[in-house]
């Protein structure tokens, strides 16, 4: 139990004397930190479905339903990708404003 008194009162923000100086950060920078990591999950998602779907067009030997399918879901992750291109370029127009 001591020993996890001692680690909490050496993070705890101090002077930086024998203590860890943990860094801070405002709503506006977690926010923009949150959007960050969202639009890029969200661009590697759809980077990846691309992907699968294309392999599954090429792989799909002839089979209408399965080139179909493949079409489409290469479809929809482009629309989504454009989707989030917006919304970041929506959310770094208003951030900049701000």
């Amino acid at each position: 139990m001591d020993f996890l008194r001692n680690v909490a009162q050496k993070l705890t923000p101090g002077d930086g004397e024998g203590q860890v100086d943990i860094p801070t950060i405002g709503g506006n920078e977690l926010l923009a930190n949150a959007l960050d990591i969202t639009y890029f999950l969200a661009g590697v998602i759809a980077v990846i479905v691309i992907i699968i779907a294309g392999l599954s067009y090429a792989t799909s030997a002839g089979d209408a339903g399965k080139i179909a399918k493949a079409k489409n879901q290469i479809l929809f992750a482009v629309i989504g990708l454009v989707v989030v291109l917006s919304a970041f370029a929506i959310t770094s127009f208003i951030r900049g404003r701000f």
